[in-house]
Formats: C-alpha cells, sequence, structure tokens
C-alpha cells in the first residue's frame, strides 16, 4: 500500500512536471480625461462603455493561461478623473476582468491619487469584481494577509510580487500600504514566497524614467539584485514607451531568466509617438524537475487608435490588422511601429516578435 502510494505521488510529480503554462504581461492601462468622455460617449451618456477598446486583443489574452495588466488609475469613484490625479470608473476593471485579465498590478505612481479612501476603494472593488491584484492594500493586516499572491496554473505554483518607485509626491496615509522599492522589503517578501510554495517567482515593478526608450542605470541594477535573487520573470512598466527585453541566464541558479524593462502603454490618450501603443509579451514556463524553464519568449505590439467622432471610443490596434485602422491613423501607426522595432526591440535579447 505504501509503495502504491509512493508510486502515485511520484507520477503525479511526473505529469505536473510536463505541465506547461502560457502567460501574457500587458503595460500601463490609463484613463486620461478625454477616455473617459469617449467611454460615456459609447455608453449613450448614462454609463461608461469600454466594450471596444480591446475587442482585437482578447484572443491574444484569452488564448493564454494567465494575463496580467497594470491598472495605472485608481478606482476612486466619482467624480472621475483625468491627469494628473486619476479616478476611473469601475466598469473599465470590470472590462479588463471580462477580456480575460487574471491579475491586476495597483502598485505605481498614481495609486493614491484619491488619497487612502481611493485606494482603499480601489482593492475593495476588485475585490467585489472577483479580480486578483497585488501592490496596494488596506491595511498592513491586509498586507500579511496577501503577501505573497501565489496560485496555482496547470499544476504549477506560481507567486506574484509588485512594487512601485513612488506615489508621485501624495504621502501613503490612513493606513494604506503600497509596496515601494526597497531591497530589504523585496528580498523578504521573495524569501517569504519561496516558503509558502512558489516554484515560479514573477516580480511586476513601476520603475524608471518616463519617456526614455532604455532602461536607465539604476533599473539595470536593480534587474540585477532581482536575477540574483533568483526571481524568474522581472515585468517593468512605468516610462510609458517600450524599452527592451532579454532572456538572461543566471548563473547562481543555472536557469533563464525573462527580464522586461518596459511595456509601455496599453491604452492612453498620451501624444508623443513612442507613447501612442505598447508591447504584450508572452512567455511559457515548465517545471524540469524542481527548477523552473522560463523559454520561448516573444513580443507583439499595438497601436492606440484615438476617436474622432462622438459615439466611437479607444481602441487597441494589433500591428497584424492594420485593415483595422482609420485612413487617418495610418500614418501614426507606421511611424510608432517603426520606431518601435528599430530604436528599441532591435535591442532584444532572445525575445523575438511573435510570427
Amino acid at each position: 500500500m505504501q509503495f502504491l502510494s509512493i508510486f502515485l505521488l511520484s507520477l503525479v510529480s511526473l505529469l505536473q512536471s510536463n505541465n506547461e503554462v502560457e502567460l501574457t504581461f500587458i503595460g500601463d492601462a490609463m484613463q486620461h480625461s478625454p477616455q473617459l468622455n469617449a467611454a460615456l460617449a459609447a455608453g449613450g451618456g448614462s454609463h461608461y462603455d469600454y466594450s471596444a477598446c480591446f475587442k482585437y486583443v482578447e484572443d491574444d489574452i484569452a488564448q493564454v493561461n494567465y494575463a496580467v495588466c497594470n491598472l495605472e488609475c485608481p478606482l476612486g469613484g466619482k467624480p472621475y478623473s483625468g491627469y494628473p490625479a486619476f479616478s476611473a470608473p469601475d466598469e473599465y476593471a470590470a472590462q479588463l476582468k471580462k477580456v480575460g485579465f487574471d491579475l491586476l498590478i495597483t502598485a505605481n505612481n498614481h495609486c493614491m491619487d484619491r488619497g487612502a479612501a481611493g485606494a482603499r476603494r480601489t482593492v475593495a472593488v476588485l475585490d467585489s469584481l472577483g479580480m486578483p491584484h497585488i501592490g496596494t492594500y488596506a491595511n498592513a493586516e491586509a498586507r500579511n494577509q496577501q503577501v505573497p499572491y501565489i496560485t496555482t496554473i496547470n499544476g504549477i505554483k506560481f507567486g506574484f510580487l509588485s512594487y512601485t518607485y513612488g506615489t508621485n509626491g501624495i504621502p501613503i496615509s490612513g493606513g494604506v500600504v503600497v509596496n515601494l522599492l526597497d531591497r530589504k522589503q523585496i528580498e523578504a517578501d521573495i524569501a517569504k514566497t519561496r516558503s509558502e510554495g512558489a516554484q515560479v517567482l514573477c516580480v511586476a515593478l513601476h520603475w524608471g524614467i518616463e519617456y526614455t526608450l532604455k532602461p536607465v542605470q539604476e533599473v539595470r541594477e536593480l534587474a540585477d539584485f532581482l536575477v540574483e535573487q533568483g526571481v524568474d520573470l522581472i515585468i517593468g512598466g512605468h516610462p510609458h514607451v517600450v524599452e527592451p527585453m532579454e532572456m538572461r541566464h543566471s548563473n547562481a541558479y543555472d536557469k533563464d531568466v525573462l527580464l522586461v524593462y518596459s511595456l509601455g502603454n496599453f491604452i492612453s490618450n498620451q501624444n508623443d509617438i513612442d507613447s501612442r501603443g505598447g508591447a504584450m509579451v508572452k512567455v511559457k514556463v515548465t517545471m524540469n524537475g524542481s527548477k523552473p524553464r522560463v523559454h520561448d519568449a516573444r513580443y507583439k505590439l499595438f497601436f492606440v487608435q484615438k476617436p474622432v467622432s462622438r459615439g466611437e471610443n479607444y481602441v487597441v490596434i494589433p500591428e497584424n490588422r492594420p485593415e483595422l485602422l482609420r485612413a487617418d491613423a495610418r500614418g501614426e501607426f507606421s511611424r510608432f511601429m517603426q520606431r518601435a522595432h528599430d530604436l528599441v526591440m532591435s535591442h532584444n535579447i532572445d525575445v523575438p516578435q511573435e510570427q
């Protein structure tokens, strides 16, 4: 009987080691005032309708096992507002869940835009939607209970952590906890994540300098630190432009690590040509015994087409679907794609374009 139990446990372990998980990571989901106006107009002036925004990338999100996005605006309640102090309607988060996102990141420089009440309301709304989230917490007790966030996907236990460089100078008040880029805290959280059984570690970071097409030295050094800590997936955001990606081999852990410096914007009203879109990165993870194997990373670019008439909404257009563009948007689309490929993605290391 004991032999049979050992055999069954070994069989389960073998089957799980052959499991494969495909993930996708997408950048900053923003809500500027013109986006709010367009969503309200699309809803007939009585509600906010985001159904058109992501319809052409839903398949990319749905076809993977797990999808992650940065929610760069609190759900702070009315009155809704754009930059510089964001507050997006609850319908926005509901649409992100509907299109297939499995996890939202809330640790970013805008998370305290509506103060402690807005930060608490954000996590409460996400909880009510059944949408997992990481990075900000209603209080210290909630953080202790919710960090690390560990979820099992296809038999593999993934641990997710998230941190931001700051909150635009707005005090973190009212007992709210925001994960900040503190190496000692990150190291402690990684150790706790491992001790609670995570086999794969993913750390999402809001870091860097806005609108720079290459990571600054401080970011590179922090990335090196995370690789030294044994992190498997390092996903960056905040610059609002895409920055290079690489598969880096960790000699200390004898494994490959996916490092993404910045995914750029998912959707926004920003005007600078390099901010008119962003990238999604897809990657596969399998287990080689007790060691994760991160492989087959590739990227896909997309562009945000802005509305020109009432009732139209902002729409994310993938690079491989130029026929969806209005004629007036084709020039900016081409410029964004050319610059992203020539100035940024040409510096990628072993992260090719998705074919």
